[in-house]
């Protein structure tokens, strides 16, 4: 299509089809008999037929959950996760509070401490899912790639109020294994066991 024709607004050199549309029935009678013929209409059998051919057609897919589970795309972003480092399976939080700044919700909540060794630590971290919008923001801004979203999508609660605490989120030491590693700083490189070397014994 040229620019002047699109610019062109006469439309009454289109081949407009008129339809043809029925009054506002006006009293009850007349709205009776409209129900009628469209409950008796063609089209009605048609789409039924179309749904019945379909279904003995193909299987009926329907997943019986909980037992069965739809398998996820590998984004999937759901509920929180905070990562461990793989070597040591010390926390990666380093409580800078990025990501209770940036957070557009106001759902993050997070106290922190100085430790003995004058670090600071991460004593409380929760998350209210009730708020939570799932923007991604907190896992992008975090610089140590501590906070990422799982794929745990299952956050039923009874109460309106429900909130993620640090240990529900936080990679278990018998699970650091299965831990899925994501691109980003601090990450473990693709050839990272290429860079290993023996360190030399001292004696």
């Amino acid at each position: 299509m040229s620019l002047e024709a699109f610019k062109n607004r006469n439309v009454g050199s289109q081949n407009y089809v008129p339809v043809e549309i029925d009054d506002y029935p006006t009293d009850g009678w007349d709205k009776f008999k409209q129900v009628v013929k469209r409950s008796l209409s063609k089209e009605l059998f048609v789409g039924l037929w179309v749904v019945f051919r379909e279904m003995v057609k193909f299987k009926i897919h329907t997943v019986q959950y909980p037992e069965e589970v739809l398998p996820l795309p590998p984004r999937y972003r759901a509920v929180h996760k905070l990562l461990r480092l793989l070597e040591s399976g010390n926390e990666r939080c380093i409580g800078c509070g990025l990501c209770e700044k940036i957070c557009v919700a106001d759902c993050i909540r997070m106290e922190t401490k100085v430790d003995e060794n004058s670090r600071k630590e991460v004593t409380e971290y929760s998350i209210n899912l009730g708020r939570c919008i799932f923007c991604g923001y907190c896992a992008e801004v975090c610089p140590e790639l501590a906070i990422v979203h799982g794929s745990r999508y299952e956050n039923v609660s009874e109460q309106r109020a429900h909130f993620v605490i640090k240990d529900d989120m936080l990679t278990p030491i018998d699970f650091l294994k299965q831990q899925n590693e994501f691109d980003g700083f601090g990450a473990v490189s693709p050839n990272a066991d290429e860079l290993v070397k023996k360190t030399p014994l001292a004696y």
